[in-house]
């Protein structure tokens, strides 16, 4: 998995060859072998593809259109809609997107006691891994894939329109690849590791 670490790449360009329902499943098998906290595997994944790809946008559009007026529930977010609505044209050309929900979660407006808050956050971390070892499949695969946090603009109307029970916390947009990124800068280990010895 070394070389699909390096070689995995944020792609925002798709061609419009279909993925397999096959490759589709490999890549969630993916996701639910990751580690999770105490084994409660909170996972769910909604694929939407096909039809149902524009009905999902058209949610999106919603939303978004939503926060652009004063009913916004993320006010200080707005300088990020413009990004948020170029997600939706990369969603577009991405033939399948998974939706990634928490079903264990308490909900994103639920005050929280300080132990749920605790299992929300290790549901979160047990979450992203399971995303992360998607995204890792993918790359094996030959394909591309964004993982997506611009739903929150429309998490509403997404969550009405799932009709799933628990959090929205993701989408992963997949498909083949018609870009190369280069490497994105990173942090040198230096400058975020402390040895303690």
């Amino acid at each position: 998995m070394i070389k699909e670490i390096a070689d995995r790449r944020s792609i925002r360009k798709y061609s419009e060859c279909e993925i397999s329902d096959e490759d589709i499943r490999d890549i969630i098998e993916s996701g639910i072998l990751a580690p999770s906290a105490k084994n409660r595997q909170p996972w769910k994944f909604i694929v939407v593809k096909g039809r149902q790809k524009e009905e999902m946008l058209d949610v999106f559009r919603r939303g978004i259109m939503r926060e652009e007026t004063e009913d916004a529930l993320l006010i200080n977010s707005r300088q990020h809609l413009a990004a948020a609505k170029y997600t939706i044209k990369i969603m577009e050309q991405a033939p399948v997107s998974i939706f990634v929900m928490d079903v264990q979660g308490k909900g994103l407006f639920t005050p929280l006691n300080e132990e749920d808050r605790i299992y929300e956050i290790v549901n979160v971390q047990s979450i992203g891994a399971a995303i992360q070892n998607m995204l890792l499949t993918a790359t094996e695969k030959g394909m591309g894939s964004l993982w997506i946090c611009d739903i929150f603009f429309a998490y509403q109307e997404l969550c009405e329109w799932l009709g799933e029970e628990g959090d929205l916390l993701a989408a992963v947009a997949l498909g083949y690849p018609q870009e190369a990124p280069h490497a994105r800068p990173r942090k040198r280990l230096e400058d975020v590791t402390v040895w303690k010895e």
